[in-house]
């Protein structure tokens, strides 16, 4: 039986939705409280990158897909150095410019390592890393 490229897997789907609805809580309810809104939404949304690709691509290798994320992550986190939301035109306050975000940080990182890291456990502990 020959599996598609594109499927749908709704499980990650549903996650998706989740962690993205954990995000607008963060960004909305939660923005006061800083350790959430600095930290753990960072954390967060390498697990949303995670599992919204998962929804739609069939990657085997999902250690190779958690390093791709961190990658990523971190050379948003650096474009954010350089003001890319400003170079690029976005107004502040608009969508584009808070999801590009403006503000690099170190810390940041770590946040992203830390969130890749959790992937990676999870991953190798439910033996998810073929699916």
């Amino acid at each position: 039986m020959k599996t598609s490229a594109f499927p749908f897997h709704y499980k990650y789907f549903l996650a998706t939705a989740l962690l993205f609805l954990s995000e607008v809580l963060i960004a909305t309810v939660f923005k006061d409280i800083f350790f959430i809104r600095a930290y753990l939404g960072d954390v967060i949304v390498v697990m949303l990158l995670y599992t919204f690709i998962k929804s739609f691509f069939n990657i085997r290798n999902d250690v190779k897909l958690i390093a791709c994320i961190l990658i990523f992550s971190f050379m948003v986190e650096f474009a954010q150095y350089f003001n890319i939301a400003e170079r690029l035109g976005f107004q502040p306050g608009s969508v584009m410019y808070i999801v590009v975000g403006n503000s690099f940080s170190w810390l940041d990182m770590l946040c992203y390592a830390v969130g890749c890291l959790l992937l990676f456990v999870f991953v190798k502990t439910t033996g998810r890393q073929n699916t």
